[in-house]
């Protein structure tokens, strides 16, 4: 059973949700959630690296402005919450946070040395910014909601990263897609995948579009990527 923990960040404490593998200290992945916040799915995906040996730490992205903020499952009416947050969240202070996190991630008693990072759609686009700005040994990119936006960044990428893309992504269009795979074509450093028919959150474990081979197929590429880079 995974626990929430407070550590000290500049401006106040953030919360962190550990799942801590059954053997002891591990190599650490810092997963980084959706605009919905640190919940049953993030804390699902903690578990399942856990299980993999990893401990798994999911920060309150927005702790800051909102936190606490998650939600589990949602109608329209949570939509205005959702957007007025979104807006409001500071992505360079948020780089800088996640960096300060994968420090604390590779010092024992917490980690074993290795920290990597994984998101997903804006927790996605953050892996990505703070791998740009800080380095991570290992990074991990599921669908990065407007990562279009920071190509120029993706020269600053010098340590591995995968990305996954659903080509039918109703938020990343084909644009957007192609503008990401010419950013880092020829950076050895990085592998992007794609996944055919494949929409927005293919792999959410509960999202009305999950895919379940490809979700499938994406996390067996995951986690063949953390143990090579992380273990």
């Amino acid at each position: 059973m995974g626990e929430t923990v407070s550590y000290a960040l500049p401006g106040g404490n953030i919360n962190l949700f550990i799942e801590r593998p059954a053997n002891g200290p591990g190599p650490a992945v810092v997963l980084l959630h959706e605009v919905f916040g640190v919940n049953d799915d993030m804390r699902a995906s903690c578990r399942e690296l856990a299980d993999r040996g990893f401990v798994a730490i999911c920060p309150d992205l927005f702790w800051r402005i909102s936190p606490g903020f998650s939600l589990s499952t949602w109608t329209d009416a949570d939509l205005p919450r959702i957007q007025e947050i979104y807006r409001a969240f500071d992505r360079d202070q948020a780089a800088d946070d996640i960096a300060a996190i994968l420090a604390f991630a590779r010092t024992p008693p917490v980690g074993a040395g290795r920290a990597g990072v994984m998101g997903y759609c804006m927790g996605g686009l953050m892996a990505f910014l703070t791998t740009a700005r800080h380095g991570a040994d290992a990074t991990v990119v599921y669908y990065p909601g407007e990562a279009e936006l920071y190509l120029a960044e993706a020269s600053a990428v010098h340590t591995p990263m995968i990305v996954h893309l659903g080509t039918e992504d109703e938020y990343i269009s084909k644009d957007a897609q192609r503008g990401i795979v010419e950013a880092f074509a020829g950076n050895p450093q990085v592998t992007i995948y794609s996944y055919p028919g494949c929409s927005h959150a293919f792999a959410r474990h509960s999202g009305d579009h999950f895919d379940e081979a490809a979700a499938a197929l994406a996390n067996g590429r995951t986690s063949s990527f953390l143990n090579d880079r992380l273990k």
